[in-house]
């Protein structure tokens, strides 16, 4: 994700084996024994998240989603929706929690069978018919609304745009859409099936597997993921759109999708992404996915995201003339990037979020340097005048503050952009430009497709240093003051606002 307004000095399968039993069973024993003694009455639970302590669900892993959206023409309407969910539970279970807290819940069926379901919280709780305990396979199916007029005290979901909808699920804001583990260490694949009426088009993450036109002009589109992915990932867009397509490097298909009123306007931007793809490949390896895209919404949601495969931009972006040309090419080098870092490898939790944007904002400076000779040591020591700021107001790089009320995005601050590439930066003056790319490029192949933590990265940064490099991150990633830049003792810290 990237959050407007900005500046140009700074901005603000088949059943898996179960990925999070390893790692999440330290953090979630008291949450997984909460699950299996079932309190009464039905209870809100989560996995215990630093951020978001009540969003996901212990006990279970998800294999797939299988999403059936109907639309039927007007936004202001909730849509028709199914919901199926294949699973397999990892600890015994009386009651099985999903998050979905934006929708009515119109039946149930847990393994074929009808199922008794109430809501709290931002949970829905099941009680199957016996007790599941774990290696049983878990068949979900909700049949629900999804509403696309956002709640008072709701944050993200569905982008209501000038033609139709859009995608917005980040942070854990998928479960206003539809229900779900929603958190990103329970990443799984995707099925999308879209209806909508004649004359609008709907696309979805992954490759198109199917569309099927019905008596009376509707028509059904259906998408599937190659890949797993995390909720707040999720991308549906519908409206009056066109789909343009066109080849990235070895073939790759990348598909653009713009509303069709502005498709001359936007190809001379649409038309870099493949020279992009390229840029980013010889950073740090094959591009990870088995598309990708550029989704152009016609509406104002203050930032561009990362939707995998499809990532999702402001109309106004591309359209403003008081964005320099190199600016808009950067940032969409950003949202690119996060393609490896942070959907491919995603965090374990939404306090690893500096991995995400950090990495992000680093290519899109190098970008910037490379291709438009904006010095990246300038911008650096620019985020290293403002880091104390920082990390004073948002805490720092690998322990952020929770977000303020009612506001999910507001963990997305300027110190899990410039603050934690300006880590990124340290790191390379302290190991070495080699060791550096070395270790970026194992750090996607070796956890593609999975979770990772900031413990990870700090043990495979000193395998490749050929030192402990612990203290190093400590400091950098958990210091309330930001330590000396190797390489450059004449840097200087401001004073906090008010200090």
């Amino acid at each position: 994700m990237l959050l407007t307004p900005r500046t140009t000095a700074a901005r603000p399968k088949a059943l898996r084996t179960p990925r999070l039993a390893a790692a999440l069973i330290a953090a979630t024993t008291s949450a997984a024994l909460v699950a299996a003694s079932a309190p009464s009455p039905a209870a809100p639970l989560g996995i215990g998240d630093p951020l978001f302590p009540h969003l996901g669900n212990p006990g279970y892993d998800v294999a797939s989603y299988d999403i059936d959206f109907t639309y039927h023409g007007d936004n202001r309407k909730p849509l028709d929706a199914v919901t199926k969910i294949d699973a397999l539970v990892t600890a015994p279970m009386e009651r099985v929690n999903l998050d979905f807290a934006h929708g009515k819940v119109r039946s149930v069926e847990v393994n074929d069978e009808a199922t008794r379901f109430e809501s709290t919280g931002e949970d829905l709780v099941l009680t199957p018919s016996a007790p599941v305990g774990p290696g049983e396979r878990l068949r979900i199916t909700v049949r629900h609304t999804s509403d696309p007029v956002s709640a008072k005290d709701a944050q993200g979901g569905w982008v209501r745009t000038g033609d139709g909808l859009a995608m917005a699920n980040q942070a854990d804001a998928a479960h206003l859409v539809f229900p779900c583990n929603d958190h990103p260490s329970d990443k799984a694949e995707f099925t999308f099936r879209v209806t909508a009426p004649e004359g609008l088009t709907a696309v979805a993450n992954g490759l198109p597997i199917g569309r099927t036109r019905h008596v009376g002009g509707a028509t059904t589109w259906a998408y599937r993921t190659h890949h797993p992915m995390a909720t707040e990932l999720a991308q549906v867009s519908i409206g009056r759109s066109t789909v343009l397509h066109r080849k990235g490097p070895d073939g790759l298909p990348v598909r653009d999708v713009v509303p069709t009123k502005d498709r001359k306007v936007l190809e001379r931007w649409l038309k870099k992404t493949p020279g992009q793809i390229e840029w980013m490949e010889q950073k740090v390896g094959r591009y990870p996915f088995e598309t990708y895209g550029v989704l152009v919404a016609e509406a104002r949601t203050g930032f561009e995201l990362e939707t995998q495969t499809l990532s999702l931009f402001e109309r106004d972006l591309f359209t403003r003339p008081e964005y320099p040309e190199w600016y808009v090419d950067s940032i969409m080098v950003h949202e690119l990037a996060h393609q490896w870092f942070g959907d491919s490898v995603s965090p374990r939790s939404w306090s690893d979020l500096w991995l995400n944007e950090g990495h992000a904002t680093w290519y899109e400076a190098l970008f910037a340097e490379e291709k438009a000779k904006r010095p990246l040591k300038d911008r650096m020591r620019q985020a290293y005048r403002q880091s104390d700021t920082w990390r004073a107001a948002g805490g720092p790089p690998a322990k952020p503050k929770g977000p303020a009320p009612g506001k999910k995005i507001s963990i997305f601050r300027p110190v899990v952009y410039d603050g934690s590439a300006l880590v990124l930066y340290a790191l390379r003056q302290e190991i070495g430009h080699r060791a550096f790319d070395r270790l970026e490029r194992q750090w996607v192949d070796l956890y593609r497709d999975g979770n990772a933590t900031t413990a990870d990265f700090v043990r495979l940064a000193s395998q490749n240093a050929a030192r402990d490099l612990g203290g190093f991150f400590d400091a950098w990633l958990y210091g309330t003051k930001t330590p000396p830049m190797p390489g450059h003792p004449d840097w200087r810290t401001a004073a906090p606002e008010g200090k």
